[in-house]
């Protein structure tokens, strides 16, 4: 009996999501670029939106197919999402050879209501399938989040989610492409709390005003 009392409270809950993100890519050099970005996340469960974030990426191609990133990104929570504000700092080096893009990522975070930084390394993979147009092609990518340290405002040490992603790559345009596809992410259980997938349908627009050397990798 106490067994069939834990396993409902413990049950994987699940949401219904909708993930919008807008990158507009311009050229300072060659081998240099500004990437702005736009984040709006909508879930069922809290209740509208519930996470937006601006920020800013400077990418530096240091080789063919090669760039290092550094960026900065302000993050904000609503409605039934009850998490603090959060500003972040980000290191990553992007790889983009034939059909496979790599990316490794370093997040730093910085709660607005307590101090400690968060650590998280993020890396994902994805591969495309070019269907036969220039730039249209069907694409897969994972992203695992693995958390190396605790802080005071909550941060807990672990492996803490993953993220699938399945869709295609469309041309709008010569300057507009779009990622369009279905997001699955698991959240981990952990620390007492419930397991959780989400479904999501991941709508991603591109504006290069430049050439696009390196690969621009979902979120």
């Amino acid at each position: 009996m106490l067994l069939a009392g834990i396993v409902p409270a413990r049950a994987q809950q699940e949401d219904r999501q909708l993930w919008e993100q807008l990158n507009v890519v311009m050229p300072v050099t060659k081998q240099v670029r500004v990437t702005l970005e736009q984040i709006a996340r909508t879930s069922d469960r809290q209740g509208g939106i519930y996470t937006t974030e601006y920020g800013g990426l400077l990418g530096w191609q240091i080789a063919k197919g090669v760039e290092l990133g550094v960026g900065y990104r302000r993050v904000g929570y609503y409605n039934a999402n009850l998490a603090a504000d959060e500003d972040r700092l980000r290191q990553q080096i992007v790889f983009s050879r034939g059909r496979l893009a790599a990316r490794f990522r370093i997040d730093e975070r910085f709660s607005t209501v307590g101090s400690g930084i968060g650590v998280r390394v993020r890396p994902l993979l994805r591969y495309n399938l070019p269907l036969g147009r220039p730039r249209l092609a069907l694409f897969a990518s994972h992203e695992s989040f693995l958390l190396p340290n605790n802080t005071r405002w909550g941060q807990r040490a672990g492996y803490e989610r993953m993220r699938n992603l399945l869709g295609i790559a469309v041309p709008l345009g010569k300057a507009v492409g779009a990622d369009i596809g279905y997001l699955n992410q698991y959240r981990f259980g952990r620390s007492g709390a419930r397991p959780q997938m989400d479904h999501a349908l991941s709508v991603q627009l591109t504006v290069n005003l430049g050439a696009l050397g390196v690969e621009v990798l979902n979120d």
